[in-house]
């Protein structure tokens, strides 16, 4: 349909049409019978005439039901404009991936653009429009539940991902009915509440939020996403939902984002709660005011939007464009011509949860797979040794995660399952429990591991652990679990501890009983397989935190690109009680940002810089050796960090601002190369400009954030 049609369109709808188009249902509006859809209708104030005027509906799939949704709405909607189906698929349709904390430790954006695109194809053969993914908030605090959905606490990464993402959902989104719309979220800075605790207030300066939160959102809509989701927080004191400057100033005007702005669940009601709207009424002016076209499970445009345009509080134009907004989706999306896009029930059989894309789900639940510890090169367990798997994750089918909406546990195989397949002398003590641990799960594990040469322990959380509404004060493991390893200490074998979680946790016991600690996240459709090949050295870990883990709760946040203090700690002082320092524990995390071990090493040698002079026009261009003396390949990931050493403003200790995953031979060296522009160092000033200064700048390289190489170099005007 040409855009003149789509404006057309508009102008055809009554007022009740428009408002219509702006409201999001669930599905079960049109899954019932009229009958029994009564009683919802009731509830939230509707008539069957406005369910069949809403514009999308939310948390409805599959082929057949979202034909059959499409077709009875259709016979109703005196326009014929089709419904939007949308859904949170998150890591996954039912092919389910690792949480994007674990994706995003892979430090394989390619990988995880090929996630999406398997996710987009399930989704669209399975009737879906439009995922409300990538959440792309940068995370700097391991107690807020959602961390699990975000890709960490590094601005350059998350752009990276952000992009990512959101080109594997949408690929030729006009041309490929298999691919889907994304939904950029939350709008903006949700990842940083208060205390960690989920819908809290978010306080940051702008040049923050410009600095470190804003960048992913707008690298994912460089990419083209189609969509933005606001956020439950405030920002600056405005609900983000009914916040002028961020949606219309920052986002449309700004970034010049044309596309469909839509609410979270019920957060433009929840503008009352936070004071800023008396009432629901003026709750609905503020957030259409603030740019918000489609009101998700709250019906406070259905309800008042028609009245206020009757008061002369709201023009016309306003709900006018939002409509044209949301036809140029469906339009975009091909919907007025085939409002059943992709959906078809036999590609659904054939191509939903299929061989090929399990693979695919295999090799990043492998890449994203972190060893945080291998003391006296526990691991490799080698196949002569007995050892004992013990555990609440022995036998349990729930590797999925929180946000895997389609995801069957028991599809899901194992830990045992996997193991049992295997020749190996392995025995098998599963613990009933997350949260508990009987006497007679005790005994069984102290027999068998009197009885093996390593005791392995596959602990972890609960999917609704991590996710919304999941806060937690307390991120170690439950109290059950480390009684468990505590008391399998006392046989003095080599202890090796699996941690399925959903966020960072503190580790800090669990590293001191134990030699050797993978961190596997939830893992997903083929978690089992994946732990299990790196276990036994089939597979070598290559992943790397893109999240710091605290020593204790009581260091959050910590992360790796902090500020300098005007008392900083200096290592040569370390009893000078007077500078920025805890008395009780170290500054540093127990894990930091972008540490991760391999079976082999590699190590750094020679950096070199080719000119430590350059222009405000020039380029850095360096350069280092990897040295791989073990018997076997290794994979590395080179992590490329600068400081800023003089600015304006206060600049981190260190930034990333480039890597490259590479294979070192056995036995062989390899120099891994790297250039960026002096401009790609610009950073935010007093005055909101971006731009780059003159002086000096270090220039660091490592396997992580905190063991670097460096060396000094000036920028001349």
């Amino acid at each position: 349909m040409k855009q003149t049609e789509l404006v057309n369109l508009v102008a055809q709808l009554s007022l009740e049409e428009k408002i219509g188009q702006l409201q999001q249902l669930t599905g079960n509006f049109y899954t019932e019978e009229e009958a029994e859809i009564t009683g919802p209708m009731t509830e939230v104030g509707l008539t069957e005439k406005s369910v069949y005027e809403a514009g999308s509906v939310l948390g409805l799939s599959g082929a057949k039901a979202t034909m059959e949704a499409q077709s009875k709405y259709l016979a109703k909607n005196r326009l014929k404009i089709p419904l939007l189906f949308m859904a949170d698929i998150v890591h996954g349709y039912r092919t389910i991936f690792p949480i994007p904390l674990g994706l995003a430790s892979s430090w394989n954006p390619e990988l995880v653009k090929k996630t999406a695109q398997v996710a987009a194809v399930e989704s669209a053969v399975s009737g879906l429009h439009v995922t409300f993914s990538p959440m792309v908030d940068l995370v700097r605090d391991p107690r807020w539940g959602r961390v699990m959905e975000s890709t960490g606490e590094d601005p350059y990464l998350n752009q990276l991902y952000a992009k990512a993402f959101v080109e594997g959902y949408q690929g030729d989104l006009a041309n490929d009915p298999l691919t889907i719309a994304a939904c950029v979220k939350h709008f903006a800075a949700y990842g940083a509440p208060e205390g960690g605790r989920e819908y809290n207030t978010v306080n940051m300066s702008d040049r923050q939020l410009r600095e470190s939160y804003l960048p992913a959102y707008q690298a994912a809509l460089e990419a083209g996403c189609k969509l933005v989701m606001t956020a439950f927080n405030t920002v600056d004191g405005i609900p983000a939902t009914a916040n002028r400057y961020l949606n219309r100033d920052i986002l449309r005007k700004e970034f010049g984002f044309k596309g469909v702005l839509i609410s979270d669940w019920a957060a433009t009601k929840e503008v009352v709660a936070h004071g800023v709207a008396a009432n629901e009424k003026e709750a609905a002016a503020l957030s259409l005011e603030a740019g918000v076209d489609i009101e998700m499970m709250a019906f406070c445009y259905q309800h008042f939007l028609k009245e206020l345009v009757a008061e002369g509080k709201i023009s016309t134009e306003l709900i006018d464009e939002a409509v044209l907004r949301i036809l140029e989706l469906k339009n975009d999306l091909g919907l007025f011509e085939n409002p059943y896009r992709g959906a078809n029930e036999e590609q659904e059989a054939a191509l939903v949860f299929s061989k090929e894309h399990q693979e695919i789900a295999l090799q990043a639940a492998r890449e994203s797979i972190v060893l945080l510890e291998n003391k006296q090169n526990v691991l490799p367990l080698q196949k002569q040794e007995k050892v004992a798997f013990v555990g609440p994750f022995v036998e349990y089918h729930d590797l999925l995660g929180n946000w895997s909406w389609k995801g069957n546990p028991s599809e899901t195989e194992t830990i045992k399952e996997v193991a049992s397949k295997r020749k190996e002398s392995i025995e098998f003590v599963a613990t009933s429990g997350i949260w508990e641990l009987t006497d007679e799960e005790l005994t069984a594990a102290h027999k068998a591991a009197e009885k093996t040469d390593k005791i392995i322990l596959f602990l972890g959380e609960t999917a609704d652990m991590s996710g919304e509404a999941s806060s937690r004060t307390n991120i170690q493991l439950p109290d059950a679990q480390l009684t468990l390893l505590r008391e399998l200490k006392v046989h003095g074998k080599p202890i090796v501890v699996v941690t399925f979680n959903g966020r960072p946790l503190d580790l800090t016991e669990v590293a001191e009983l134990s030699d050797g600690l993978v961190e596997a996240w939830f893992p997903g459709t083929k978690g089992a397989q994946a732990v299990t090949e790196i276990l036994f050295g089939e597979t070598a870990p290559t992943g790397r935190l893109t999240m710091s883990f605290p020593r204790n709760v009581g260091q959050i946040p910590v992360y790796y690109n902090h500020f300098n203090t005007g008392r900083p700690i200096d290592a040569n002082d370390a009893d000078n009680k007077y500078v920025s320092k805890y008395l009780d524990v170290s500054n540093e995390p127990l894990y930091p940002f972008g540490y991760g071990l391999s079976y082999d090493k590699v190590s750094y040698q020679d950096l070199v810089i080719q000119e430590e002079t350059i222009g405000l026009d020039g380029k850095i261009s360096a350069s280092v050796t990897l040295q791989n003396n073990s018997n076997q390949p290794v994979t590395e990931t080179v992590q490329w960090y600068v400081r800023d050493i003089v600015g304006e403003v206060v600049r981190p200790m260190k930034e990333l601002k480039g890597f490259e995953t590479c294979v070192v031979p056995a036995g062989e060296s390899k120099l891994v190369t790297w250039e960026i522009s002096v401009e790609e160092l610009a950073y935010i000033h007093v005055n909101l400009e971006k731009k780059a200064d003159a002086g000096e700048f270090v220039v660091m390289v490592g396997s992580n954030s905190s063991e670097v190489r460096a060396k000094t170099i000036t920028v001349k005007n």
